[in-house]
């Protein structure tokens, strides 16, 4: 079993601060300031967490980020991670721009021009990422890659001679 964590001594402006937060009209701040209380009265994070109805790692939490800053942590923070988790790693972009310079057809593709869907799928075939992955995981990979990928057009042409003048004909 982990050894108890508690709040380190609290200094008179601290102490103050906290008192004061407990008239606070933010339940945010009103909560923190009764867990570091508690705490303070070297009460367990399971029977504070139990007092105030939430998760005893939410307590642990507070008091960790307490010891660490101080009386920042009654400041609610973006709950948005700092970081988007990708699915295609550094390692591998080289490898995939190397696949976008090659046709679909040296991959025994029936077709000439990549499709976001058809390069994520090429890419887990070929051991380029680790796990099968969405398009818009490729459209972030290519965009760290700085590659701008538009969908690609198809150009209608015939060698007959007369072919602007039936193509003109046909579409009034």
């Amino acid at each position: 079993m982990n050894a108890p964590i508690f709040i380190r001594s609290l200094t008179e402006n601290e102490q103050n601060e906290i008192q004061a937060g407990l008239r606070s009209s933010s339940a945010f701040v009103l909560r923190r300031c009764q867990i570091l209380l508690a705490s303070a009265r070297h009460e367990h994070a399971t029977v504070i967490a139990k007092q105030l109805g939430c998760d005893d790692q939410t307590v642990r939490n507070v008091i960790k980020g307490f010891n660490e800053r101080g009386l920042a942590v009654l400041k609610r923070e973006s709950c948005r991670p700092h970081h988007l988790r990708t699915s295609i790693p550094d390692e591998a972009l080289e490898r995939l721009q190397d696949l976008l310079h090659r046709s679909p057809r040296d991959f025994g593709l029936n077709r000439s021009l990549w499709s976001l869907p058809l390069v994520a799928k090429v890419s887990f075939e070929q051991g380029i990422i680790p796990t099968a992955t969405s398009v818009t995981s490729v459209c972030r990979a290519l965009k760290r890659l700085g590659t701008n990928w538009k969908r690609a057009k198809h150009w209608m042409s015939s060698p007959d001679q007369k072919y602007q003048l039936k193509k003109t004909l046909d579409s009034d």
